[in-house]
């Protein structure tokens, strides 16, 4: 250890981690009057964690811009739809499925109406994520559902930060950054705040990855303690080691779509303390994602938000069987891909379908939205031609090759890490067969019924879905091909917790002193999205719980 002081801090409470969920739990606690300290690894510049990085998405229920597409859903839809996703089968997912019910009920009614409050405003068209193509009772989004912050993730981040910082310049909260937990203190069996590491300063921009140089040590003693330190989606090691059989071998090569502070550190943390972790073999993580040609952090990856109209091929060329279709399941297409035996597949294209229904996830990655141009966001979005970050990719990316004709675009496939697998035959015989049936009013091809079935909503027709044609038509091209990698993402398991967000025991009873908000309980109970995502419940799950938590720990001491 090198040189440096040992400070002692107290509060009435303390919040391990200030992302999303940990900023929303600190303004809670702070605006009913407590003293509150953070406590974060990273330099300052990370404050809002995650979330800054997201695409904001939000999934609402029955909201007005969906009325005004005429999209008809209903609560009763809705849990239709969220417990046929998640599937819960465990005597653990009691607290995961009451979390499911809360925050269906606060997806319907109070969440878009608070954030209107807090002047965080929506993107007018829904999208349309986690599309299913099963059968009713199967998983994936009846209806659109994905309303994107206007600001994307940093919107959303402002105005809870703005919060947390003005209760700083009152006094009421003290924000300390390059402070790492590695114990939680207790007496008597009851979490009375924490104790760690004091990491060197560093001036490192947002998301780079940081020296681990320790300087001195802290405590920090609260009356309650709210983790709300994240998952496990930076940590390789740590995925590979919870990553379950039923989804096949961990991928050897896999990219990274969080920064490297996504460590998981607070989970044996947390554990130690007595909070029981559960369902840690429930994770999230894209099929789509693409090699960052100017990464932030080790190992940067991005995701393809995809339309419906790209061939998906494995790794060897043939095509993937219904309904693993762009958009539609997102672990049932991993599941897949997995039993094939190789890390990768490809998306094969056309130019007019790269334009319309490409979009990349991430606020840096859509400067229109994030910085709420509305110039920009109609020369994007409507305007001829890729969006800029898009063409970028198109450009620079180490995965996208682009050709006139499907000989060369195979032999630029073939060229590309891991395309000696492919059979060049298989490729043009799935192109080919997709593309006669496009040419007829009728098909039996489910890909082509489902992208025609989209654009019958209006926002599709609009920005997400181009109008149907034949990958090879010249008035198309060029021709484009996507090498996709297994990205990392979001743990669904995490601390379980009542709906006080109280962090329980193995045996089923209330830790005293602790509390557990966003992926570090698995957005609230240890799991509220069983084995599968609807997507926009993610910085949403981490709104929900950071309030209850805020709300709770403030209202107990």
């Amino acid at each position: 250890m090198s040189a440096g002081a040992d400070t002692a801090h107290s509060a009435d409470l303390l919040v391990v981690g200030w992302g999303l969920s940990g900023l929303v739990a600190a303004s809670e606690a702070a605006a009913a009057g407590k003293q509150v300290v953070i406590v974060d690894q990273e330099p300052r510049t990370n404050l809002g964690g995650q979330a800054w990085w997201s695409f904001g998405g939000l999934f609402f229920i029955d909201s007005p811009e969906q009325r005004r597409f005429g999209i008809h859903d209903s609560l009763e839809l809705a849990r239709q739809d969220w417990f046929a996703t998640a599937g819960f089968d465990r005597d653990e997912d009691a607290w995961p499925r009451r979390w499911a019910e809360a925050y269906l009920h606060f997806a319907h009614h109070e969440k878009r109406a608070w954030l209107r409050e807090k002047g965080v405003g929506f993107f007018p068209v829904v999208g349309w994520a986690e599309r299913g193509g099963y059968t009713a009772t199967g998983p994936g989004n009846s209806v659109p559902r994905f309303h994107i912050t206007w600001g994307t993730g940093p919107g959303l981040v402002a105005p809870f930060q703005a919060a947390v910082e003005q209760a700083e310049a009152a006094g009421r909260i003290t924000i300390l950054p390059r402070h790492r937990v590695t114990t939680l203190t207790a007496t008597d069996g009851t979490v009375t705040g924490a104790a760690g590491d004091i990491l060197a300063p560093t001036a490192a921009a947002r998301g780079i990855a940081t020296t681990r140089e320790i300087v001195g040590s802290f405590t920090v003693a609260a009356s309650a303690t709210i983790v709300s330190s994240g998952g496990i989606g930076g940590n390789h090691e740590l995925v590979r080691r919870n990553w379950p059989t039923r989804l096949g071998t961990p991928p050897e090569h896999m990219i990274t779509g969080v920064p490297a502070y996504v460590d998981g550190s607070m989970q044996t943390v947390a554990d130690a303390a007595g909070a029981h972790l559960i369902n840690g073999d429930r994770m999230w993580h894209y099929v789509e994602g693409i090699e960052n040609w100017d990464p932030v952090w080790p190992g940067h990856g991005i995701r393809i938000l995809p339309g419906p109209s790209s061939i998906w091929l494995d790794a060897t060329g043939r095509r993937l069987p219904v309904p693993l279709f762009p958009g539609y399941d997102t672990l049932g297409t991993l599941e897949h891909l997995r039993a094939t035996g190789h890390d990768h597949s490809w998306f094969v294209l056309s130019q007019k379908i790269v334009e319309k229904e490409f979009t990349l996830s991430g606020s840096e990655q859509n400067p229109d939205l994030t910085g709420k141009d509305l110039r920009l966001l109609v020369k994007s979005r409507l305007g001829k031609g890729a969006a800029g970050p898009v063409q970028a990719f198109l450009d620079k990316g180490a995965d996208f090759v682009v050709r006139q004709n499907l000989d060369d675009l195979i032999a630029g496939m073939q060229a590309l890490p891991g395309g000696d697998v492919l059979d060049p035959a298989q490729v043009r015989l799935e192109v080919e067969a997709r593309d006669r049936e496009i040419d007829n009013d009728f098909t039996k091809d489910a890909q082509i019924a489902m992208l025609r079935s989209a654009r019958a909503y209006r926002g599709d027709r609009l920005i997400r879905t181009a109008t149907p044609h034949r990958i090879l038509d010249p008035a198309a091209g060029p021709l484009i091909a996507v090498k996709l990698h297994v990205l990392t993402r979001k743990s669904l398991g995490g601390i379980e917790t009542d709906l006080q967000s109280r962090a329980l025991g193995a045996d089923g009873q209330v830790v005293p002193g602790l509390y557990a908000a966003g992926e570090s309980a698995g957005f609230g109970g240890g799991g509220v999205h069983g084995y599968r995502a609807l997507e926009g419940t993610f910085v949403g799950g981490c709104l929900f719980s950071g309030r209850a938590a805020g709300r709770a720990a403030a209202a107990a001491v």
